[in-house]
């Protein structure tokens, strides 16, 4: 029995690298039918070409006889397909894409198997699936727009004459590329931007900043007439209190003389300075000098206020309480007239500091002295009393009379006693003397006598108007009075001895330190530094309306 010889199965291999069609935008195609027929004979004579190319290597390579293989063989159609579909794959499309293009196939009706599979019939029927157009389409499409002429042919690729390069690139940009040269385009942008942001910066600053301050510069170095400053420094000093400790606490110390410190300050900026100082020196009539800039100089007949201000421009006065010094300085346009000015306006502090304290010790004084002379005359106005009443009565001392009456009394009773006794002894004789018995009883007699006169003049002494007792109460009360008065004037007098020691302590006393000497180069202006404090205001003057432009347009804008 025969055996026929198995038929060989061959597969046709696929090439590992293949082309990727063409992507062109959809052109007008009159005979479909023909281009599809010699774009199927030119894959399939190129798959021919390649699969003959990959026998001969592989019959090459290796010198065993090839082997039959099991399979099917597809057909050209099919081959090409597959090699279209591994070319589209290679290209590296993203997620998106695909899914862009599955979409773009559903729209116009194409049957796809896979991503892949939607790309390659897109483009098999001449539409761009990554085309900007289509993507528009998809997300917001037009159901009245135009339709074009030919929107119902197929549209394919034109075949091209060879050697003319109207034909797209095949070479796709990928999204990485396309990506970057948006964001550089941007930056670009924003660069451009940046740079015009800046140039309209910097032309604002020159505007409102710079040229102010150029103007303010140039005023400060060629317009500005010079000024000379002339310094000085004094203090005010308390005299030394020879009281306590209490009292002179602070006499040594700033704290004593700082209200008189403050009020001096006060004085030299007052207006009543600046008159008195012109009035003396002609204040208004040196800055009124045509070779004076015009910003400094006053008008031809300026009035008080006008001076005033100019004035305490120019007189800069400061006080440091820690030490109790008075620092002055006075500007003017003349070395010697500001020492001038200086020299005046310490001598009107020192009257100010001698006026101060002057009406207080004063008054202090003449309290002093007033009660002192009250208590003087009312001393004198007692005596004087005393005096009268012991002259009208013609007694000096009314309680050494009734004590002497008293004394008199006390002796006639006692020898009233003693004569009783003595006729008591006589009688008790037997036979008594009849010569001393009765001398006896008239000594009794004129004793008894002498007291009952010593008893009315105790009577009348005691008793009635003019008595002794009502005379001596109203010479003790005089003598009281006096002796108030005594101590009255005593402590009046010590008291004007504490107040002229406390006025003497509280006179003040304007000790100059630093004597105002006229300087030889001028002070003012100081150029640099005033054209640096012109661009820090303008600076700030700008930033200020900047920032509030900024807010206000914001809040517009909102």
């Amino acid at each position: 029995m025969t055996t026929k010889p198995k038929a060989k199965k061959f597969r046709i291999r696929r090439p590992e690298g293949g082309s990727t069609p063409p992507a062109t935008p959809a052109a007008t195609q009159p005979d479909v039918a023909d281009a599809v027929a010699a774009t199927v004979a030119e894959n399939a004579g190129t798959q021919k070409k390649s699969g003959v190319t990959s026998m001969a290597a592989a019959r090459k390579t290796t010198d065993k006889p090839a082997t039959a293989r099991d399979g099917q063989v597809a057909s050209a159609a099919e081959a090409e397909t597959d090699i279209t579909i591994e070319s589209i794959r290679k290209e590296g499309l993203t997620g998106r894409q695909l899914r862009m293009a599955r979409r773009v196939a559903q729209k116009h009706g194409l049957a796809a198997t896979s991503d892949f599979d939607a790309v390659r019939l897109l483009r098999l029927n001449g539409i761009d699936p990554f085309q900007k157009s289509n993507m528009l389409e998809l997300v917001v499409p037009d159901p009245n727009a135009p339709k074009p002429a030919d929107s119902g042919k197929t549209q394919l690729p034109q075949t091209m004459p060879v050697g003319q390069v109207k034909l797209p690139s095949t070479q796709t940009a990928s999204p990485a590329e396309r990506r970057a040269r948006e964001i550089s385009e941007i930056q670009r942008n924003i660069a451009k931007r940046r740079r015009r942001k800046v140039m309209q910066l910097f032309t604002r600053l020159a505007i409102f900043v710079g040229l102010p301050t150029l103007i303010a510069g140039w005023y400060f170095y060629v317009i500005a007439t010079p000024l000379y400053a002339t310094k000085s420094e004094f203090l005010i000093l308390k005299a030394e209190s020879g009281g306590g400790a209490i009292g002179g606490l602070f006499s040594g110390t700033q704290f004593a003389t700082n209200q008189d410190a403050i009020a001096v300050q006060s004085y030299l900026t007052s207006k009543d300075a600046m008159l008195r100082l012109d009035k003396d020196v002609g204040y208004k009539a040196h800055f009124s000098q045509d070779w004076i800039d015009p910003i400094q100089r006053l008008n031809e007949n300026p009035s008080n206020e006008a001076a005033h201000k100019l004035f305490k421009r120019h007189v800069q006065i400061g006080y440091d309480p820690t030490e109790g010094v008075i620092k002055m300085e006075v500007t003017a346009a003349d070395p010697e007239t500001a020492a001038e000015f200086s020299r005046a306006l310490i001598s009107y502090a020192e009257e100010r500091v001698d006026n101060l304290s002057r009406r207080k010790r004063e008054n202090q004084v003449a309290d002093a002295q007033r009660a002192l002379d009250e208590a003087t005359d009312k001393r004198r106005t007692a005596q004087e009393s005393l005096v009268a009443l012991q002259q009208e009565n013609q007694i000096v001392d009314p309680e050494g009379r009734i004590a002497s009456l008293r004394t008199q009394i006390g002796n006639v009773e006692t020898q009233i006693l003693d004569k009783e006794l003595e006729l008591a002894a006589l009688l008790d004789n037997a036979r008594p003397n009849r010569a001393k018995v009765e001398g006896t009883q008239g000594d009794i007699r004129r004793l008894n006598a002498k007291l009952a006169e010593l008893n009315a003049a105790m009577t009348e002494a005691s008793s009635g108007e003019t008595s002794l007792a009502e005379l001596s109460a109203r010479i003790q009360m005089a003598q009281a009075d006096l002796a108030t008065r005594d101590l009255m004037l005593q402590s009046a007098l010590e008291t004007m001895e504490q107040t002229r020691r406390d006025a003497l302590s509280q006179a003040r006393y304007l000790t100059t330190s630093v004597v105002p000497v006229a300087s030889e180069d001028p002070t003012y202006p100081r150029k640099f530094e005033n054209t640096v404090l012109a661009f820090l205001i303008f600076s700030g003057i700008y930033l200020m309306m900047s920032l509030t432009a900024s807010i206000l347009r914001e809040q517009v804008s909102t």
